[in-house]
């Protein structure tokens, strides 16, 4: 009887060693398949775009949201704080410490509840990235295993790289860098004692001891922390009491913490194809934007969205502002709608328009390069023009804006009070073709091969808009306006830097110069009278199209170019007086009203290039150049037959 039940003692050893073995065997085998994901660490990791000055403008990520920190940007006493608390043998044990486990054992026991764990920073490490949370004796091997394995691939200092990357902090905050830009807006090198033992206290229960809710109960951690520190003499008693009496400031950001959702959106638009990871490689991405700017864009926006309403039904109502500076074109900002919430759509650069009269400096700008002055006459009668289409027959009888005519106007009053007669006349008298001709410098797509042309009757973006623009602003040569300055990797690796942008020459300086003086006068006495801004030399032109769908206005001061427009989005009139210069205008001028008092030293009158002259024997007259010379008295007589009428 006793030889049996010995020899059952010894048959139960046995299975129990075989299925122990059993176990071992399978866990091992996992851990062949899983290795790679912690020895090659990949988290995804979110990216950061940035103003020129280095101001954050938003995180973006997928998932969750992670900043990655490199062992070496950890500070020593983060760290510390950390091992204290977790696991105070971490630099001696080879990934399991039985004695932690055994000690757990007996105060679970004693509780009768769980109230302490035995795991090493390694096998906690290993539960996050490998195994379900699923409690089970086969996990509690594996993880014992793979942190055994773990220890034997990677360097301990490697193991609380990836540690502090991986854990929660609570609030969505994946990773300790994350969370110390999160909660107190600072880099890991920037953290007090205090913080970082309120930091490291968190991944045990984050939500309980989540700073922004419960203060206290965070503190009352890190002080426990810093009281273990300092038994074990790893920080000194005046650094103790120091720390104890901190009470840390706390943030309570957004994740995304996007100060520019229109901005945000279009660099992730552009970065997309080239970078598919954009939201998950961990890069920093530096744009042109000046988030000084950028503030001051959008309340001009708003300002001008509030002043139409008080006359306009609000109704699909909507803007766009876009900044450019004039020398580099970039784009300093772009506000692409009064309400982001509402409408994501950026009307600055999905968006196509047609332009109206904001177009009419083009035309006039080749009329003064084919030799035509300021001063030259042209004549601003009605016409009517016959054309064919789809076989049918049709007539057009333009008009102006105010029904009546001048009879003649010069050239510098036709654009000041924007008569389309005059620019019908004149895009006659030059010729469609010849005028399309001198365009295609401007890369225009879907050009108009007609008379509409003299109207704007093309689409175009307001990004195009001050592509062109620069023109005018930028003496003759046209600089295509750029948002993303470079890209570094997560390592420092600069991985993308903007070439020096190209510029295409339209006009020659002094023609350019011809151009602002006449737009100078748009805004002085002309169509454009609510752009004005005292102390400041602003050149600038209206658009509006028909049924005053559209409201444009496009200019720029010596240093910079804003474009404006507003609208309906379903392309119904905004109402009765509703132009470019009453509506759009306010906006343009409040923008350089604050632009001129964040930046008082911007250039505040335009610089005239050589080769332009403004007088002739000493009595002064309208400017010209060789190019552009003053009409003779024939020219500007009145006794010039008009044009043959149809």
């Amino acid at each position: 009887m006793i030889n049996q039940l010995i020899k059952g003692s010894i048959m139960l050893v046995i299975v129990f060693i075989i299925a122990l073995i059993t176990a071992f065997i399978y866990a091992y085998n996992e851990i062949q398949l899983d290795m790679d994901k912690i020895v090659n660490y990949r988290p995804k990791i979110s990216s950061v775009i940035l103003d020129y000055k280095g101001n954050k403008i938003a995180n973006i990520m997928q998932g969750r949201h992670r900043l990655y920190a490199k062992y070496d940007d950890m500070p020593s006493y983060l760290i510390e704080a950390l091992i204290a608390i977790e696991d105070t043998r971490f630099f001696e044990h080879n990934g399991v410490n039985p004695d932690a486990i055994i000690r757990a054992a007996i105060r679970n026991y004693k509780a009768g509840k769980k109230v302490e764990g035995g795991s090493t920073i390694t096998q906690q490490l290993v539960k996050k990235i490998l195994l379900s949370p699923k409690k089970s004796y086969t996990r509690k091997l594996k993880e014992a295993i793979l942190a055994m394995k773990v220890e034997q691939e990677l360097t301990k200092e490697q193991i609380l790289e990836r540690y502090l990357n991986e854990i929660s902090f609570g609030r969505g905050y994946f990773g300790v860098r994350t969370a110390s830009k999160g909660y107190f807006h600072k880099e890991l090198d920037k953290l007090t004692l205090k913080e970082a033992a309120l930091l490291v206290g968190l991944p045990n229960a984050p939500s309980y001891y989540n700073p922004v809710k419960h203060l206290d109960r965070a503190l009352k951690r890190a002080n426990t922390i810093l009281s273990r520190m300092r038994k074990l003499g790893w920080i000194g008693e005046d650094e103790y009491l120091k720390a104890i009496k901190e009470t840390p400031k706390i943030y309570h950001d957004t994740l995304t913490q996007n100060i520019a959702p229109y901005i945000t959106d279009e660099v992730v638009r552009r970065l997309k194809k080239e970078f598919p990871d954009i939201k998950t490689g961990g890069y920093t991405i530096y744009t042109t934007i000046d988030m000084k700017e950028q503030k001051i864009a959008r309340e001009a926006l708003r300002y001008a969205y509030r002043r139409a309403l008080r006359k306009y039904k609000k109704d699909k109502l909507n803007g766009t502002i876009l900044v450019v500076e004039n020398s580099t074109g970039d784009i300093k900002a772009m506000v692409g709608g009064v309400n982001y919430k509402k409408s994501a759509f950026n009307r600055a650069t999905m968006m196509e328009r047609q332009p109206g009269s904001a177009f009419k400096p083009f035309i006039y700008q080749v009329a003064l390069d084919l030799g035509y002055n300021p001063a030259t006459e042209l004549t601003d009668v009605a016409r009517t023009f016959q054309y064919y289409r789809n076989g049918k027959r049709v007539i057009w009888r333009p008009k102006n804006y105010e029904s009546n005519f001048a009879g003649f106007i010069k050239l510098r009053d036709a654009l000041v009070h924007s008569r389309n007669l005059a620019t019908i006349n004149l895009v006659t008298e030059i010729g469609v073709d010849r005028i399309l001709e001198k365009l295609k410098p401007l890369n225009i797509p879907h050009i108009p091969h007609d008379m509409s042309i003299s109207l704007g009757n093309l689409g175009i973006s307001p990004v195009k808009m001050a592509e062109i623009y620069s023109v005018f602003a930028n003496g003759g040569h046209m600089i295509e306006p750029r948002l993303i300055s470079k890209v570094v990797s997560k390592d420092g690796i600069v991985i993308y830097e903007a070439k020096n942008q190209e510029i295409r020459d339209f006009t020659k300086p002094e023609q350019a110069y011809l151009m602002t003086d006449i737009l100078k006068d748009v805004i002085i006495r002309g169509t454009g009278r609510k752009a004005q801004v005292k102390g400041v030399e602003l050149a600038g032109k209206t658009g509006t199209t028909n049924r005053n769908v559209d409201a444009w206005f496009c200019g720029y001061s010596p240093a910079q170019e804003v474009i404006v427009w507003m609208g309906r989005d379903n392309n119904r009139p905004i109402g009765r007086g509703a132009t470019g210069g009453a509506v759009s205008a306010p906006a343009f001028a409040y923008f350089f009203k604050k632009l001129y008092k964040i930046y008082p030293n911007l250039p505040r009158e335009f610089t005239v290039p050589e080769g332009v002259y403004n007088s002739r024997d000493g009595v002064i007259t309208e400017l010209y150049t060789e190019t552009s010379p003053l009409p003779s008295k024939a020219e500007t007589s009145t006794e010039q037959e008009f044009p043959d009428m149809f």
